[in-house]
């Protein structure tokens, strides 16, 4: 697997510069979360709520410092979130979901996302990012199925979808299992997105 290095961020940011300008990305506030939901209900449908990957982060605060929001024209893009979990005794972290507006998918909203929030955790310490998605839109960022052939999710997966970058050489090595949910667990409260409630966390990160 390849390894992310300092280098290679620095290489995708400076190629994002141009195409970023039209929006920004900083870091996820308390008051974007109605407009997050109603952006990934939007992207994904209402029953997104079932997907397999959903089980890891139910009840659970995002990672501290890996919850991005991109804002354009005042109004809310794009998010993304990453997510302690143990790849079968190892620490790492998933990612998801990635949203975008649909009017600003041409902008290079999602991109510039990905490379901030890798970014973040590698500078944070963290040693491998899983997700699960296309490998033809995410081995741009070094996501690869080459050290995710031993481990499963909670539910039913593609196990061609099952993908992992090492932001660290070596992370996961001797993963081997069940990807487990590790983060911190959160209080709920309902709110009302697109008019109907729904139970959301009390705390962004």
């Amino acid at each position: 697997m390849t390894v992310l290095k300092a280098t290679a961020f620095r290489k995708m940011t400076a190629a994002l510069t141009i195409d970023a300008a039209p929006f920004a990305i900083r870091a996820e506030r308390a008051s974007d979360v109605v407009a997050r939901e109603a952006l990934l209900d939007a992207s994904f449908g209402e029953s997104r709520h079932a997907r397999t990957c959903q089980r890891l982060r139910d009840g659970r605060a995002p990672a501290e410092g890996l919850a991005f929001t991109a804002i354009r024209d005042g109004k809310v893009v794009g998010t993304v979130r990453l997510w302690h979990v143990s790849a079968g005794g190892v620490p790492a972290l998933v990612l998801g979901p990635l949203a975008v507006d649909a009017a600003s998918r041409s902008l290079g909203v999602g991109a510039a996302l990905m490379v901030r929030a890798l970014a973040a955790a590698k500078a944070r310490g963290h040693g491998a990012v899983i997700l699960r998605g296309d490998a033809a839109y995410y081995s741009r960022f070094g996501f690869s199925a080459a050290k995710t052939g031993e481990l499963a999710l909670p539910g039913p997966f593609e196990r061609e979808r099952l993908l992992a970058v090492e932001l660290r050489d070596g992370a996961l090595d001797n993963a081997f299992g069940m990807i487990v949910a590790t983060g911190d667990k959160v209080r709920h409260a309902r709110v009302r997105t697109n008019g109907k409630a729904r139970r959301l966390a009390l705390r962004a990160a």
